[in-house]
């Protein structure tokens, strides 16, 4: 077993991934004619991005949508990089909601929150150790 896939479900995947190419840094990797599904270059584990109607579509009984939501979901995506304040500060230029400014943990590693337009959680962060 391995982890292969995160899919968030959002109302327009197309502004999603340019959200993700102009916070971060990712590259896309595939977006399917339909737009209703794309992913984008992240490492070892796809960042995929698919629309609600899909979502309903494999979740009947329906499911919370981050975008919808006043709280964040409980769950967040970590990206892990050097420089937490400049890429937290270039992800709230681009659009995102500064959730907890970076902070320095007791173990030494220093992280962000923030809410992307899409309803995303990420949590940006230090190597650990």
């Amino acid at each position: 077993m391995k982890f292969g896939y995160t899919i968030v479900y959002v109302s327009r995947v197309s502004d999603s991934l340019d959200f993700f190419e102009k916070a971060f840094g990712f590259k896309r990797r595939f977006l399917h004619d339909s737009g209703e599904y794309g992913e984008l270059e992240t490492g070892a584990t796809v960042l995929a991005f698919a629309v609600h109607a899909l979502g309903k579509m494999n979740l009947p009984n329906g499911y919370i949508a981050a975008d919808t939501s006043i709280l964040p979901l409980g769950m967040e995506i970590a990206f892990v990089t050097e420089n937490i304040k400049e890429a937290h500060e270039k992800a709230v230029a681009t659009g995102a909601v500064s959730l907890k400014e970076p902070i320095l943990k007791p173990w030494g590693q220093t992280v962000s929150y923030l809410r992307c337009p899409d309803g995303t959680l990420v949590e940006l962060c230090t190597p650990v150790g």
